[in-house]
């Protein structure tokens, strides 16, 4: 089985760990922060201090680990800022593994702040948020050297933030209201207002980029008043804010369903269940990976919470919001792989197949709702047979099947969303998509055809011939003109709000209309084309989501706890 080259930015990806030398005085480097001094240390490979484990926040745990994050720490004496590899709790996926060396632990929330050797001041801030379908994933697995210290003239921020139920778990009650996890994004990019110009770093200069469901959390954070001001460019990169797995439908329901399968019953008392989740170990709140869902949900995720006067992270659908154009408007580079769906070739192709021929409403995305089971079979078929005629799903049209996927996970999401925000006025759209491939690019199963899979696209800007970061040396000519091709594109975007400036020798890039035209086509050859982006696909599925698309509702205002007689 071919090892995923993303798997939501995050899976069966290794850490390059190597042995910690004595370093010199010369190899630290001691800052002054609101919090207190901070040691960081020069990485001799990369030319860049890192200062690892910086706490940003502080993470309640115990009856409290599903509120929202508490302030940081601070301190007088120096804070040597090494690396401690902590995680927070999180799934266990089903291929793949994580390296041995990690530390989990519930009080998680941590930065890694990666400083180019310079002594320019007020340098653009990158936020990378990571990937893990909101249920796994690490701020320091993924790697930017190369982007960074080309020019060095940029400052990287990575952090972790509440995974799966530890951050997504949203009953409305007090204590736990919902969005955990999002309102630990948000206590991040309030820290880099705070600190980020004692390391060196311009808060007012900041980019906040993210991949699959970093794509989705920034796509989000763009619609949250709590965020706004916080961040001036986004790049959401395989993830949008209108996909089902972007936000939960019904949260008290979702919550309810996954109590009664770790054998809880009481699950109409809000209390019993709060009580439950709060009492249950971190052992059993990750024992289930969430990702043989066929619904394209992760089960947990961020959701709507309802008004209680607290600082709620978001409390209007996504939807409604774009709709109205009621959020800052900041130019965007917006974008995807064009075979997104070869996601959900690895590991479950052989199964699904024969599970989508026998009932392929299973299928159907969770944001799509109908009156009755009979019309949900019959725009079932009438989805099957547009996708793959009338022949049964398999090897002979997995192509299909791909398409498929990357459509109701990432493509069409995102596509709307594109088309909202111009009509909302947002004018400052750039939208691409990537299928740069090259002969390491493995062969689709079935087919003589290669494809650029989930976050393709990210992988280029990322270190290394691919996730685990082994030399770029290694990668084939082609591929390393395309690495340097989009960092350019990003450095651009993030220094500029524009991917091409005047004067560049790429193609010129103007922003897409509400047509998502133009886009700029990024594969072998980088082409700027004139014709709306999947146009087919995209009305087709315009018009099953017009017709039948749900909308995410809050938790109902639970009834006053009672007390019980002592």
């Amino acid at each position: 089985m071919k090892l995923w080259t993303c798997v939501l930015l995050l899976c069966a990806a290794a850490v390059s760990v190597t042995c910690e030398q004595p370093l010199s005085d010369e190899d630290w480097l001691e800052l002054d922060t609101p919090q207190g001094p901070v040691r960081g240390r020069k990485d001799p490979k990369t030319d860049l201090y890192v200062f690892y484990n910086i706490p940003y926040a502080t993470a309640p745990v115990k009856e409290n680990k599903f509120k929202a994050p508490l302030p940081a720490p601070v301190w007088t004496k120096p804070f040597d800022a090494i690396n401690k590899h902590v995680i927070c709790p999180q799934v266990t996926i089903p291929f793949g593994a994580l390296p041995d060396n990690l530390l989990t632990q519930e009080n998680c929330l941590i930065a890694n702040v990666y400083v180019p050797d310079t002594r320019k001041k007020n340098l653009t801030v990158i936020v990378y948020v990571h990937g893990g379908a909101y249920i796994m994933g690490y701020g320091e697995l993924m790697k930017f050297s190369n982007l960074i210290n080309s020019r060095k003239d940029i400052i990287l921020v990575t952090f972790n933030y509440r995974l799966g139920i530890h951050g997504f778990l949203c009953l409305g009650t007090e204590d736990a209201p919902g969005n955990a996890g999002m309102k630990d994004q948000v206590a991040l990019l309030r820290w880099v207002r705070d600190n980020i110009a004692s390391y060196g770093g311009n808060p007012n200069d900041v980019a906040l980029v993210g991949a699959s469901a970093g794509s989705s959390s920034v796509d989000l954070l763009m619609l949250s008043k709590s965020a706004q001001g916080l961040f001036h460019r986004v790049v959401p990169e395989s993830g949008g804010n209108l996909a089902a797995f972007s936000i939960q439908r019904d949260p008290v329901n979702v919550a309810k369903s996954h109590a009664q399968k770790l054998n809880f019953t009481n699950v109409d008392d809000i209390y019993a269940l709060e009580d439950f989740y709060k009492t249950a170990s971190w052992e059993l709140l990750t024992s289930d990976s969430f990702f043989d869902r066929l619904d394209s949900t992760f089960v947990f995720s961020p959701c709507l919470e309802r008004e209680t006067g607290e600082e709620a992270f978001l409390t209007e659908s996504p939807l409604s919001i774009l709709q109205k154009g009621s959020y800052k408007k900041l130019p965007v580079l917006y974008g995807f792989a064009q075979m997104e769906g070869l996601l959900r070739v690895h590991v479950y192709y052989e199964d699904w197949k024969h599970k989508m021929n026998k009932k392929f409403s299973d299928f159907l995305p969770a944001d799509l709702t109908f009156k009755s089971e009979e019309e949900r079979e019959e725009v079932a078929e009438k989805i099957k047979k547009f996708f793959f005629g009338s022949k049964p799903v398999g090897d002979d049209n997995i192509l299909s099947y791909i398409d498929y996927f990357s459509d109701i996970i990432f493509a069409y999401p995102m596509l709307w969303a594109v088309k909202l925000h111009v009509e909302a006025g947002n004018n400052e759209i750039y939208l691409y998509e990537y299928s740069f491939v090259d002969e390491n690019t493995p062969l689709i199963p079935h087919t003589n055809i290669r494809g650029a899979d989930h976050c393709a696209q990210s992988m280029a800007i990322m270190d290394g011939a691919n996730i685990t970061h082994v030399d770029e040396n290694l990668a084939t000519p082609e591929y390393r003109s395309m690495k340097k091709t989009m960092r350019q594109i990003w450095y651009n975007f993030i220094k500029t709000g524009k991917p091409v400036p005047e004067g560049s020798s790429l193609p010129a890039w103007p922003a897409a209309g509400a047509d998502r035209a133009p886009y700029m086509s990024l594969g072998q050859k980088v082409e700027l084309r004139n014709e709306p982006l999947l146009e087919t696909r995209t009305r087709f599925w315009e018009d099953i989501y017009q017709k039948y698309h749900l909308e995410p509702i809050p938790p109902p205002a639970p009834e006053p706890r009672k007390h019980q007689e002592l």
